[in-house]
C-alpha cells in the first residue's frame, strides 16, 4: 500500500518555515538538502548563486507521516503561487504501482515531470491533475528494486 504525504513549496523560505514546523513539531530532519548538492544537469543553465544556499528538499516525520518541502528558485520560481503551493506525494510499494497510479491520476492532466530515474535514486514524477491538485510520486527504486 502507498503512503502519502504532504509537500510544501515556498519561494525561498521554506528552511526558515521548516524551523518553525520542528519547533512546534519537535524531531528532527530526515534530510535537508540544498540545490548546490545537485549534480549538473545536461542541459541545463547553470544556477544561480542565490538559488544555491536554497532548500532543494526538506522532511520532518510527524507521526506516521513525514511533512516534506523544497523552495522554489530558477525555472520553477515564475510558476509558485502562494496558495497553490502543495502537492501530495505518493510513496509507492513498486515500480509497477508507481507507474499504475501516475498513468491514472494524470488522466486528463498536465505532466510536469514523467516518470524516471533521478540522481537522488528513485523513479520520479510529477502532474498537475484534471481537478487542478499538484501530485508526486516517488519510488525509492534502491531499497525495493
Amino acid at each position: 500500500m502507498a503512503t502519502v504525504h504532504t509537500y510544501l513549496n515556498f519561494n525561498g523560505n521554506c528552511e526558515e518555515a521548516f524551523n518553525f514546523y520542528k519547533s512546534v513539531f519537535g524531531g528532527e530532519f530526515t534530510y535537508l538538502g540544498r540545490f548546490s548538492e545537485m549534480p549538473p544537469q545536461e542541459g541545463m543553465p547553470p544556477m544561480s548563486e542565490a538559488d544555491q544556499n536554497k532548500i532543494m528538499h526538506v522532511g520532518l516525520p510527524i507521526g506516521s507521516t513525514v511533512l516534506m518541502g523544497s523552495d522554489t528558485g530558477g525555472e520553477w520560481a515564475p510558476a509558485f503561487l502562494q496558495g497553490n503551493n502543495f502537492s501530495i506525494s505518493i510513496n509507492p510499494e513498486s515500480k509497477e504501482e508507481a507507474d499504475q497510479l501516475f498513468n491514472g491520476l494524470s488522466a486528463g492532466g498536465q505532466i510536469t515531470m514523467p516518470m524516471e530515474d533521478t540522481f537522488w535514486g528513485a523513479y520520479f514524477g510529477m502532474f498537475t491533475d484534471k481537478f487542478g491538485i499538484n501530485w508526486m510520486i516517488n519510488f525509492e527504486s534502491h531499497q525495493n528494486a
